[in-house]
């Protein structure tokens, strides 16, 4: 580490934060559960740099300069502290270097654009956002199966539209709109009607559509994840459950999120993370006598 390194301030995790991001991670192995912590505050401290309050070429600025950071810090000479640290994650892991910048692009994009034309542009957004860091875990957690890797690329795509859906208010308030525009022209709601909470038919009939999409995803997830993975994989799939039980809320409210914040309270976010870490346990196979419509 470079004499002149120093700390970072980073971000505090709010209590929703922690909570999401803790339980599922509760039960690896120390050293993983330490990678996993450092390249999340890397990825939350990211995503921060878009979401401060401040002007966007300040924040394009910044953007520009923790990229550089990142790149300096793989060759040994960031002047952050904490980049460094992440390598020694990096290398101890072999995690490809090129999924954390995958990351930044997805970070830049939320600040070189707030509309999304297509679903095809989205997708693209989809994994730069939260692909790249399933891919990122996978290489901490460890895998059998190199298809494995796909499993990490749908899932991040389904908790990301699951995302989205839940979060259209708070980012409508911030000019973003990432549902595509083709998506709002097909159901004749328009962008106008989403920026002022217009709760209509026509919004139910496009949440209905957007929701069956994220279904999908995690049905291409769970088919994507060999018996013998799930094991190294409880934390992912918390996460997974976790969401999908999130989306199943968006739909029993008849995908009201303009009323309130549609949440899961933390003892229920607590109980999936324990029945994956019981079904661990079980004998092989046995989950094929337990029908279950969750993703893991």
């Amino acid at each position: 580490m470079p004499a002149h390194a120093v700390d970072i301030g980073l971000p505090e995790l709010t209590a929703t934060r922690k909570s999401n991001f803790l339980l599922p991670i509760l039960f690896l192995p120390p050293p993983k559960r330490e990678a996993i912590e450092t390249i999340y505050a890397f990825c939350r401290y990211s995503d921060d740099i878009v979401d401060e309050e401040a002007d966007v070429k300040e924040k394009y600025r910044r953007l520009l300069i923790w990229t550089s950071e990142l790149q300096l810090a793989l060759q040994g000479v960031s002047r952050y502290a904490f980049l460094n640290r992440l390598v020694s994650v990096i290398e101890k892991f072999h995690i490809p270097t090129h999924h954390f910048l995958d990351l930044l692009k997805g970070m830049e994009m939320d600040l070189m654009k707030n509309r999304y034309e297509s679903f095809e542009e989205l997708e693209q957004y989809c994994y730069r956002a939260a692909s790249t860091v399933g891919l990122i875990c996978a290489e901490v957690f460890g895998y059998h199966h190199e298809r494995t890797k796909e499993y990490a690329v749908n899932l991040g795509i389904a908790l990301q539209l699951t995302n989205i859906l839940r979060d259209i208010k708070t980012d409508a308030k911030k000019g973003r709109i990432y549902i595509p525009r083709e998506d709002l022209r097909r159901f004749g709601y328009t962008e106008e009607e989403l920026l002022s909470s217009t709760y209509n038919d026509r919004f139910c009939e496009l949440m209905e559509f957007e929701c069956q999409r994220a279904r999908e995803y995690f049905k291409k997830a769970k088919r994507c994840l060999a018996e013998d993975d799930k094991p190294l994989f409880t934390a992912a799939r918390a996460m997974g459950n976790i969401y999908y039980l999130l989306l199943l809320r968006i739909e029993r409210a008849h995908y009201d999120v303009f009323t309130k914040r549609i949440r899961l309270a933390s003892p229920v976010k607590f109980l999936v993370a324990m029945v994956l870490r019981l079904r661990n346990k079980l004998p092989k196979n046995f989950h094929r006598y337990i029908r279950t419509e969750l993703p893991a």
